[in-house]
């Protein structure tokens, strides 16, 4: 299993406009992409912060996630600044002890 974390800086802008971008249709393409067991959405509440925590089932589907087109398109919007990526593998007996949401967990620790 393997996480990529994403952040970035958002515009200056009114929350609530901010806010508006995120309807229940930008979510969707997310459960299509291959090998993607769940997406936490991050907002840094009054800080312009953003970004995503993804859960994928090898590197080979994060990796193409992250060289894939959603995160293309992320790299070209000009809204995007100071766009970060990190890929990290998940350390299943440490996270299975502290409850993390990652299914299949206390099966691999059988």
């Amino acid at each position: 299993m393997v996480i990529v974390q994403v952040n970035y800086r958002r515009p200056e802008m009114p929350k609530a406009e901010w806010e508006a971008r995120y309807t229940d249709d930008r979510a969707k393409p997310f459960l299509s992409v291959e090998g993607l067991a769940w997406k936490i959405w991050l907002d840094g509440g009054d800080e312009p912060t953003a970004g995503g925590v993804y859960l994928f089932a090898d590197r080979r589907t994060a990796q193409a996630y992250v060289d894939g087109p959603i995160v293309a398109r992320m790299k070209a919007n000009p809204d995007i600044m100071d766009l970060s990526l990190r890929m990290s593998d998940v350390r299943a007996r440490m996270s299975e002890i502290t409850h993390a949401p990652v299914p299949g967990l206390q099966l691999a620790a059988e």
